[in-house]
């Protein structure tokens, strides 16, 4: 077989049944220098030649840049980040979206280019509307052409709501008792488009470039197109029904104006609009392959990456941490008198108690996603505190997930990914709908910061993101409860010594534990940090000194009755 000139070389057939350590380190070697050199010489995007190529040309160029983009997460470069591609395709039925994703994939390697497509339900309750697409994001240096998406969703459940209360024009000028639902739908939706441009700035950020296009036609082409055999339509809307279609052009009008990052894409000639989108993808592919690249300029396209003052402004600030005072973090803030009054009957009493409350308070929540967060130093107690949380539950009601290093395809996604795809989902068999996190998303902000894991640009920005993730379960009806517990350094080395010389307890030890004493003052000023910067009206954290293990447990189930009770009233 005829390999490809414009092919890097981990991507191109070979006959050889083994490979030695050697050739493929000079295979690594030779695709590193091949992308480098291919950067400079067709890569870069000139937005005002883009559309001037001819087809040929065009093929050529959006082969190249898709096997670039694998490249970015093959070739493993140290200034090279992984980045993926995510287009959203959205617009009027009959206006060419299947015909223009049918010349793209004709005209890449189809292999390398997913498709999913959707066509709109109602959004599922307790979970952000975006939460069911996670699962089938793009791996970085993929990418993924997303029909329907989350705005399928969106846009079924506005049309639903804009039914039931029409706009004003509709309603004739005698009568505005209507007002208020109007206005009660728009609010939903400019909410709904407002979170869902945070994530997928968010999704940019980390490594998920993302395009949207929008196809576009009249009334009077659509009707033409539309079929009497058509059963099942875009949005779940009958686009024959004028006033239907009126309300549609309303919604969609609402939604680029909001939201101006929209390429919009003439469908009235099929094949021009096929055209027109392969260009576009082709200079997204492009303009993430740029913004790859840490030692280059990013090369922002106006219409594919619009970011908000707020954003821009996130990012800016300097990054200033918090003061600690007499360790406020390593404080037990321990009662004698209260621990020595607590004897053991008395603490089992209470504890039966208090799980009794929680598990009636629990099964009385009407379905609604419980997400438990633990987060604290080595040894403070994290996994007691949580056998006593499920034990007046059944093991069908919850999850419980013991979050480590993350693995290799783990990687390839943006990092809030492996927690996006574990919360408690409506569209799964599961019966559970609670998750617990023996650690969690904090891990970016703790021991990726601590242990240089992850550039100080990327940390630093992940406290608003983790805040927005978390903003967006609770709007969506979820209940988010985070524990910090605490311990302090002479009890920490007690525990320490006391699981290595306990046979049945010795595994939960590791030379890491030991060497991350060292960096005590570190954790403790990264944790001082999180607490300052994501704790939220709509997620706040609780924190709890764990030296009593006993004291500890009692209030970290105090604590969650207290916020159940707040939540559920």
């Amino acid at each position: 077989m005829k390999k490809s000139k414009s092919a890097p070389e981990s991507l191109t057939p070979t006959n050889h049944t083994k490979t030695s350590e050697s050739t493929l380190a000079a295979s690594t070697k030779t695709l590193s220098q091949r992308f480098k050199n291919d950067m400079n010489d067709w890569l870069i995007p000139n937005p005002l030649s883009a559309f001037s190529m001819d087809k040929e040309e065009l093929r050529v160029a959006l082969i190249q840049a898709q096997l670039a983009l694998q490249a970015t997460r093959e070739a493993q470069l140290e200034n090279v980040k992984p980045t993926g591609l995510l287009v959203l395709v959205n617009g009027m039925e009959e206006a060419g979206k299947g015909t223009a994703v049918t010349q793209l994939r004709q005209w890449v390697d189809p292999r390398l280019l997913k498709v999913e497509a959707t066509i709109g339900a109602p959004p599922a309750k307790n979970q952000p509307i975006w939460q069911i697409f996670t699962k089938a994001l793009p791996r970085h240096g993929d990418v993924l052409i997303y029909f329907g998406n989350w705005y399928a969703d969106l846009l079924n459940q506005v049309m639903r709501l804009a039914k039931k209360h029409p706009s004003i024009s509709q309603i004739g000028e005698g009568n505005l008792t209507n007002k208020a639902p109007i206005e009660q739908w728009q609010r939903y939706f400019q909410q709904q488009l407002t979170e869902l441009q945070a994530f997928e700035n968010d999704l940019s950020n980390n490594g998920t470039k993302v395009l949207k296009c929008w196809f576009h036609i009249d009334k009077a082409t659509l009707k033409k197109r539309l079929s009497a055999q058509d059963l099942t339509y875009l949005y779940q809307i009958d686009w024959l029904d004028d006033a239907v279609l009126d309300q549609f052009n309303e919604v969609a009008a609402a939604l680029l104006r909001q939201q101006q990052d929209w390429v919009i894409i003439d469908g009235t000639d099929k094949e021009d609009a096929a055209t027109q989108f392969c260009h576009h993808v082709l200079h997204a592919m492009q303009s993430a392959l740029i913004s790859s690249c840490e030692d280059e300029q990013t090369l922002q396209n106006p219409k594919s990456s619009a970011k908000s003052p707020r954003f821009e402004a996130e990012t800016a600030k300097p990054f200033i941490p918090v003061a600690i005072f007499d360790q406020p973090l390593t404080t037990t803030g321990k009662n004698e008198d209260c621990k020595a009054a607590l004897t053991k009957e008395d603490y089992h009493q209470a504890l039966a108690e208090k799980q009794s409350q929680l598990a009636k308070l629990l099964r009385a929540r009407q379905g609604r996603h419980v997400i438990f967060v633990f987060e604290g130093m080595d040894a403070a107690g994290k996994g007691g505190a949580i056998k006593r949380l499920v034990a007046p539950l059944d093991p069908r009601e919850y999850q419980i997930y013991n979050i480590g290093a993350p693995m290799r395809f783990e990687l390839e996604h943006p990092y809030l990914w492996r927690f996006w795809t574990r919360l408690p989902n409506a569209q799964t068999d599961r019966l559970s709908r609670i998750a617990i996190f023996d650690r969690s998303w904090y891990g970016r902000v703790l021991v990726e910061r601590v242990e240089n894991l992850t550039p100080p640009k990327d940390w630093q920005r992940a406290y608003g993101e983790i805040n927005r993730f978390e903003t967006d379960l609770v709007n969506s009806g979820a209940i988010v409860l985070k524990f910090w517990l605490t311990i302090d350094n002479n009890e920490q080395l007690s525990r320490f010594e006391a699981r290595s010389e306990t046979a049945y307890k010795r595994y939960k030890l590791t030379e890491e534990d030991w060497r991350n004493r060292d960096k005590w003052g570190d954790y403790v000023q990264a944790g001082a940090d999180m607490l300052a910067r994501t704790t939220t009206k709509a997620a706040p954290w609780h924190v709890i000194a764990t030296n009593d293990k006993r004291l500890a447990r009692l209030q970290v189930l105090d604590h969650a009755l207290i916020h159940l009770k707040q939540v559920l009233n």
